[in-house]
């Protein structure tokens, strides 16, 4: 599990059919988990300030691969004992989303992202969503996108201030909106996604 908290923007070194080797001040352990722009990775191997991810074909075949270079957004897996500051992340990215518009206001950035239709169902307004491993908020939804607000300190600490229209980004969408959705969603309108809303407000 994550938080969707950056531990710090490690540096890809390469990337070789199902490994990928980044440079980084965190010095982790063989065998542990760590998400690397938001996908859930284990450590193969340790090197002189450096270490190495495998990605399986699963793994690959839902990522924005193209992203694997230069910096990436980097988190350790979750302790037990750790505060949780963003919302519960699994690192299991559903989808590769599209940013259709940035717009820049006097004090933040709305960054609209468009995503493939069958998940916009998982997308609920002020409910939370992990974008390249970042936990956020979303503020409307769409047919088949959705609008974030992005303040100046996320925009300074994160890759955000690199993405540009037609950039693609890994997502993962809320776990709690997921697992409501399988219980009552699919069950002809068993339950309203205002009552599920509800509930998610409430953890």
């Amino acid at each position: 599990m994550f938080t969707g908290l950056i531990r710090e923007l490690a540096t890809v070194k390469s990337m070789e059919n199902d490994f990928l080797t980044l440079s980084a001040e965190y010095k982790p352990n063989i065998g542990d988990s760590i998400a690397i722009n938001g996908a859930c990775l284990t450590v193969v191997k340790l090197g002189s300030g450096e270490f190495t991810v495998e990605l399986s074909a699963e793994t690959k075949s839902l990522l924005a691969v193209e992203n694997l270079k230069g910096n990436v957004h980097m988190e350790p897996a979750m302790r037990l004992s750790d505060r949780l500051e963003g919302h519960i992340v699994q690192g299991h990215v559903d989808t590769v989303g599209t940013i259709t518009n940035i717009s820049k206001s006097e004090k933040a950035y709305d960054f609209f992202i468009e995503v493939p239709e069958k998940f916009i169902k998982f997308i609920i307004p002020k409910g939370s969503i992990t974008i390249d491993g970042v936990s956020l908020t979303v503020n409307s939804v769409e047919n088949n996108s959705f609008r974030l607000t992005i303040i100046p300190h996320t925009m300074e600490n994160t890759l955000f201030e690199t993405y540009q229209v037609g950039s693609e980004v890994n997502i993962e969408t809320d776990m709690f909106a997921r697992y409501l959705y399988h219980m009552f969603g699919s069950k002809e309108k068993s339950v309203s996604w205002d009552t599920i809303e509800g509930i998610m407000a409430r953890y």
